[in-house]
Order: structure tokens, then sequence, then C-alpha cells
């Protein structure tokens, strides 16, 4: 069974309630409940974190290389300034997927550019909460292939 993490970053813990207008009214509570119903439809054995602490995070990616075969992270807040977790992405030999509810390029000049991406697998962005569902489907694809 293909072990996957998914890994949240700060604030994220206040989805449906901070800046409904960008995020929507969705709770990551609610989130890790689709997502795990999701993970058994696809054999996905799911792990799920969230953190405000970006060296917390960068344990738990250093941990998923013993843990998980794949890593889809909304980095959040520490896209656009944190090269701790970029370079623990680095380390990690699986495909990482970056996800973000809100889509970063038709946002202000300061949320447009994720330093994580240039690490990651693949991005998906601006899809709300279905980005989640869409990037586990494209991980169970990507490990069926390799």
């Amino acid at each position: 069974m293909t072990r996957l993490m998914i890994l949240n970053g700060p604030n994220l813990n206040l989805l449906g309630v901070r800046e409904p207008h960008i995020y929507g009214t969705t709770t990551l509570a609610q989130i890790k409940e689709n997502c795990e119903q999701h993970a058994t439809r696809l054999g996905l054995e799911l792990s799920f974190y969230q953190s405000n602490h970006e060296g917390e995070l960068v344990d738990l990616i250093q941990s998923a290389r013993q843990s998980a075969d794949a890593i889809i992270i909304n980095p959040a807040g520490y896209s656009f300034t944190s090269v701790a977790i970029l370079d623990a992405i680095k380390a990690f030999e699986g495909p990482t997927l970056e996800v973000h509810i809100s889509n970063i390029h038709a946002r202000d000049e300061y949320h447009r550019h994720s330093k994580i991406s240039s690490a990651a697998t693949g991005v998906i962005c601006g899809l709300g909460p279905y980005g989640y569902i869409a990037a586990m489907h494209a991980v169970a694809e990507m490990v069926k292939k390799a």
C-alpha cells in the first residue's frame, strides 16, 4: 500500500474562518475527512498533519524519508520564505506535490512565487479544497507508474 503524508503549514488550522473570501469556508478538519475517504478509495495509507512551526514541518518531511512514499504539502506562508522546508523536500526521494487552495499566481506579488515549487514534482493551485483530492489522484498514478 502506498504511504502518503499530507502536510499543512501555518494558519491552515484556521481554514473556514480566516479570509473566507480567499480560502473559502471549508475547515481543515473537513479537508482531512475528505482526504481520508479518498485515501481508502485509492488504496493509500494516509498520515495528515498541520503545524504552525517551520522546524516541525522539516522534521515531518525528514521522517517521511522512512515512513512515506509520497508527500502532498500545502506550505501556506512558508511557501514564500522557507529555504529549510525547500531543502528538506529536496532530500525526499518520492514525489512531492505542492497544493494551494487559492491561485497564488493571481494574488499580490508577494504571494506569487513559491520557493517550494522548485523542488516539487508538481503544483496544484486555485482548485480550493479539491486540490488535495486532485493531488491524491496524481500521487496514486505516479506511484503506479514508478
